[in-house]
């Protein structure tokens, strides 16, 4: 990621397993699951961001299989819907599907927001 994080869904599978063994019968929410990556938009004002996709479709496939295994996962939520302030980096990291240009405040949707929509 921009943030040097390493990408690993199968830690969110082996936590949702580890919630239902330990808590059975909780339903369960994923919440602010996301990545940073550098994406700006191309010379068409389009924004193409295929490492977010991929981190995506990794995590939302791990949770449909800790469903299939028997978790009582609820729903699921990506971090974040639009590039914002993240308390640690300011405006540096981009996290968001949308991307906002902060001088002009034009919200762009990025391809991981049509892809998940």
């Amino acid at each position: 990621t921009a943030m040097g994080w390493p990408v690993d869904p199968t830690g969110l599978y082996d936590l949702l397993m580890r919630f239902s063994r330990e808590a059975p019968g909780l339903p369960l929410l994923v919440t602010e699951n996301g990545a940073a990556y550098e994406d700006a938009p191309d010379a068409d004002g389009v924004v193409h961001d295929p490492e977010r996709i991929a981190y995506l479709h990794a995590h939302l496939d791990a949770t449909r299989q800790a469903i299939t295994d028997g978790a009582d996962v609820r729903g699921y939520f990506l971090w974040s819907f639009m590039d914002n302030f993240e308390w640690a980096y300011g405006y540096a990291k981009r996290f968001g599907i949308v991307r906002v240009d902060y001088d002009t405040q034009t919200r762009t949707p990025k391809s991981s927001a049509h892809w998940y929509s």
